[in-house]
């Protein structure tokens, strides 16, 4: 192999690499962008809430019923609506318990465990599985689901 074509290859594959390895701050602002839906959700806020989401994104929840495990849909509009509307007084609180998050690109994967409480009363938990993109700069919500049950939470 020549020389030229050595260092050709070299810069290819280094330039390939550096484009591979995630920012370590993306991961730092995903978690930020998850945080702010629950941030809303806290708080009632519906600009934090739909600020969160892409405008096309999608919700999803597991959940079983004597028939089998059932699939339940949301639209991002009408979660806010429902959060804003909680009375007042009324403090939804999610608790992450860990994340876990791929980063490739503009594309991001979290699952997060928590525990759901309502004006500190436990009411379930479970775990969220969370698809986020960039765009332009900013992680938004592309699609969420999520399980949700009283026991063997740990």
């Amino acid at each position: 192999m020549t020389p030229k074509i050595l260092v050709s290859l070299c810069l290819f594959l280094t330039g390939f690499w550096s484009v591979s390895i995630p920012d370590p701050n993306d991961e730092e602002e995903v978690v930020a962008t998850i945080e702010q839906l629950f941030e809303g959700m806290r708080n009632k806020n519906q600009a934090l809430l739909k600020g969160a989401f892409h405008e096309e994104a999608v919700m999803h929840t597991v959940g079983n019923s004597p028939d089998g495990t059932q699939l339940g849909s949301n639209t991002v509009n009408d979660f806010i609506n429902r959060i804003v509307e909680i009375p007042p007084g009324t403090i939804l609180d999610e608790r992450i318990i860990d994340y876990k998050i791929s980063i490739d690109g503009d594309m991001a994967a979290a699952w997060t465990s928590y525990m759901f409480y309502i004006n500190d009363e436990f009411s379930h938990c479970g775990v969220n599985s969370f698809q986020l993109i960039r765009i332009q700069g900013e992680w938004k919500i592309t699609y969420v689901i999520d399980t949700r049950r009283k026991n063997d939470c740990h």
